[in-house]
């Protein structure tokens, strides 16, 4: 049986409100890593590359992780936007006033997982050296 392993990557200060980001989030939550790459890059949503830079390096993370992961089986475990730190700016307005606004941006969480290749088993190599030797 396969263990699976989780890695995730946390990207924080992205410049896009998060309610925009979270839709693109949500096009691409519980799929497979390859498929939601195919997604991103067909999204005509600004949003779409800062997540699909966050799957990227939550994936390379996991299959840099010392463990050997079979590519095929990385999923998106948990994907989630949040509201990140807000700058207050303001706007000239007539007669010599200023009007109050906020730049919001937004925090994106991936979390990928993945199952671990299965292993030779040592049983099936004897078994082919003993075919080798006879045909000799």
């Amino acid at each position: 049986m396969a263990e699976t392993h989780f890695a995730h990557a946390y990207i924080k200060g992205i410049d896009s409100m998060p309610r925009k980001t979270g839709v693109v989030a949500s096009l691409v939550r519980d799929r497979y890593v390859a498929d939601a790459v195919v997604i991103l890059e067909n999204t005509p949503r600004r949003a779409a590359r800062p997540v699909l830079k966050a799957i990227q390096s939550a994936n390379a993370n996991l299959l840099n992780s010392g463990v050997s992961i079979d590519p095929k089986t990385v999923r998106i475990a948990r994907i989630s936007v949040t509201a990140g730190t807000r700058i207050r700016r303001y706007k000239p307005a007539s007669r010599g006033r200023a009007l109050p606004f906020e730049k919001v941006s937004s925090n994106i969480f991936v979390e990928v997982a993945g199952e671990e290749k299965e292993k030779k088993s040592a049983a099936a190599k004897p078994a082919e050296k003993a075919v080798k030797k006879e045909d000799k």
